[in-house]
């Protein structure tokens, strides 16, 4: 079957200068390889550390079948994880079988023949808790879809667009990916969201839900029909401002987003209130300027209880630097905070010694964990992973984070 190429875990550039921390670029397995004898072990601080996995549709086989997912699970309790991010919600379809997405586009699950017939998010939320992981379904797409999607065919005025009435971004080795924003200003976009994760709450026995940089709207959008309505019902006729960055136009976008996720927290915690609200997003100021997702202001309106901020640099020094922003150390007072470690794709192999070193600064800055992207790009590294992660761990308990 033809794997496609996962082009959001490259969203951030990733710096190809430093020798020291260089990404192969050859499309081959990753292998083990032992970290320097100048490398001491590597070892959590205290017994508490978010130890995350993301598991993939896309470049992996791990979620398409029961007996791929119990191996794989069985092999990360052995490496000691902790937490299991399986993907939902992927190119406008659901992973796990579903009224809401049927009722609302005509497709119970994504219809690859892998997932006919079972139940993918039962399967891992009962291997997951037989070994004792968190299991944290991942709403991967957010507010994106496939252009091809039932889901756009059928709602078509769900969509957002550009200034010039476009609407497709264009992502993959060949541009493969012809993708669309849903717009979440749109009520009936609301409505299909929070229904999809109340949906999964209600029926399944999760720890949490993740949403991530998806669950937000490219700034170059909101310019489509029902947007421009909206916007002038509330400026007495006036239309949006042409300067797609004008600060008062990303305040008045970004608030839907903003109003969004206060409407699935409060829909969350109604249902079950000890259900964790995850979010894995871009760092702070490249979220708003390019994506209006306001998330530092999230966590004082306590609408999330654990961040895990994509990091994905291979430059030692700007993945540092990153962590070093005051709004993390501030924010971790509050909620767990963990960062994104890229460990592979498909066509990018991470060395070993540049994982344990991003992991180190981690512990070193006394964060909360981190979690990898993604399962497949472990690759024939266990050896490493061991030594990375020498001793079980328990999840950070947000009961224990000090909050003001």
């Amino acid at each position: 079957m033809m794997i496609n190429f996962p082009f959001w875990a490259i969203a951030q550039p990733l710096s190809m200068d430093t020798a020291s921390n260089t990404i192969d670029q050859s499309p081959s397995n990753q292998v083990d390889q032992s970290a320097p004898p100048n490398l001491p072990l590597i070892r959590p601080l205290n017994g508490n550390e978010l130890r995350g996995i993301w598991l993939t549709n896309v470049d992996s086989d791990v979620l398409f079948s029961a007996q791929n997912l119990e191996r794989a699970i069985k092999r990360l309790k052995r490496l000691k994880f902790n937490t299991l991010y399986p993907t939902v919600w992927n190119g406008g379809y659901t992973l796990y079988p579903s009224k809401v997405a049927e009722a609302s586009f005509g497709v119970s699950v994504d219809p690859i023949p892998e997932l006919q017939e079972r139940d993918m998010l039962a399967e891992a939320i009962k291997f997951g808790h037989e070994q004792n992981f968190a299991v944290i379904p991942w709403f991967e797409y957010g507010l994106m879809t496939e252009e091809g999607s039932e889901l756009m065919s059928k709602h078509p005025d769900w969509i957002s667009q550009r200034k010039d009435g476009s609407h497709v971004f264009l992502h993959g080795e060949k541009d493969q990916h012809r993708l669309a924003w849903l717009n979440p200003a749109h009520p009936q976009v609301q409505k299909l969201l929070i229904d999809l994760i109340v949906e999964v709450v209600t029926k399944y026995d999760v720890d949490g839900i993740q949403l991530d940089d998806h669950f937000g709207m490219p700034t170059e959008l909101g310019y489509d029909d029902y947007t421009i309505t909206l916007y002038k019902k509330d400026h007495f006729g006036r239309l949006p401002p042409e300067d797609i960055n004008a600060p008062s136009w990303m305040q008045w976008r970004a608030k839907y987003i903003t109003s969004l996720m206060r409407k699935i927290s409060k829909s969350v915690r109604a249902i079950k209130p000890n259900c964790l609200i995850s979010l894995s997003p871009n760092p702070k100021d490249f979220s708003y300027k390019k994506y209006l997702q306001d998330w530092y202001n999230w966590v004082y309106l306590k609408y999330i209880d654990e961040l895990i901020v994509q990091v994905y640099r291979d430059d030692i020094d700007n993945f540092k630097r990153e962590l070093e922003q005051p709004e993390l150390q501030e924010i971790r007072l509050k909620i767990p905070v963990a960062v994104g470690i890229l460990t592979g794709l498909r066509v990018q192999n991470v060395d070993m010694r540049q994982i344990k070193g991003q992991v180190k600064i981690v512990r070193e800055l006394n964060l909360d964990g981190f979690s990898f992207f993604f399962y497949e790009t472990l690759g024939n590294r266990d050896a490493s992973f061991e030594t990375l992660l020498f001793a079980p761990a328990s999840r950070p308990d947000l009961r224990n984070i000090a909050s003001s």
